[in-house]
């Protein structure tokens, strides 16, 4: 009888035992998977999921945020990156999502395409450049001018700014948006005065909605190139050169107060 009972604690202890190691094999194995977690973490149902580090730049809009008229192709949302990428060690990268010729209307609804969806909520900070399409139409609305009309064009991008605005606001509540300003390509034109006023308005408009959505700042161009247009515009005499769009990459980052660091 008691060699029985010892046969059978032995046996216990075996299988104990046995679980024990097939238990420490599968923490071991989800270790190998996320180094990066501490080891009494895993296996909680709490434990997030482990994001990979750096600092995501997302950029929309039209022709601007594509960088028409460098001829290094990097545009201000590049030189920005160079810029933020002197303050910081974590990796920092660039979804642009830029379209030429593209309105509010336009961007509205690529906001609400899966895909961009997905890049808004993951993003750090966003940048957007939108309203001149909507406003110049190529140049015809500003040689050609008509207050109605104006004010028309007005009205409608208003209400798809707010559109653009809120969408993003429902998909990502705390990333800042960086609304770049327009600046006035018109202004050595015999009409200069009546279109660096409409410019003016336009902006204003831009900045009170803007003002209506936390962390939604509008970065303003226009005295960039108020003076001397035609040193910082591309041979279209349309779109930035080089110059153009490293002096508006340092007037966004200037307004950049978010601290870039490896830990985000």
């Amino acid at each position: 009888m008691r060699k029985n009972i010892t046969i059978s604690i032995l046996t216990l202890s075996c299988i104990v035992c046995l679980l024990w190691l097939i238990g420490l094999g599968w923490i071991l194995v989800d270790y190998n998977n996320h180094p990066d977690t501490p080891l009494q973490t895993i296996g909680q149902e709490q434990q997030k999921e482990i994001e990979a580090d750096g600092v995501r730049l997302l950029a929309l809009g039209d022709s601007l945020t594509r960088g028409t008229g460098d001829d290094t192709g990097k545009g201000y949302i590049g030189y920005l990156k160079e810029s933020l990428a002197e303050k910081t060690e974590a990796e920092i990268t660039i979804s642009n999502y830029g379209i030429k010729g593209l309105t509010t209307d336009q961007l509205a609804v690529q906001l609400t395409k899966q895909e961009i969806q997905r890049q808004t909520a993951n993003a750090d900070l966003l940048f957007i450049t939108i309203g001149g399409n909507d406003l110049f139409q190529g140049g015809q609305s500003l040689t050609e001018i008509e207050e109605d009309s104006i004010s028309k064009l007005l009205t409608t991008y208003s209400k798809q700014l707010n559109v653009v605005l809120t969408t993003i606001r429902s998909v990502n509540k705390d990333a800042p948006i960086y609304l770049i300003g327009l600046y006035n390509p018109f202004n050595d034109l015999e009409n200069s005065a009546l279109t660096s006023q409409i410019v003016r308005t336009w902006n204003n408009a831009t900045a009170e909605i803007c003002a209506n959505y936390p962390r939604a700042i509008f970065v303003p161009t226009y005295d960039i190139f108020q003076q001397n247009v035609q040193q910082y515009l591309y041979s279209d005499h349309f779109h930035p050169n080089k110059k153009g769009y490293q002096l508006m990459a340092e007037r966004v980052a200037s307004l950049i107060s978010w601290e870039v660091n490896e830990n985000e």
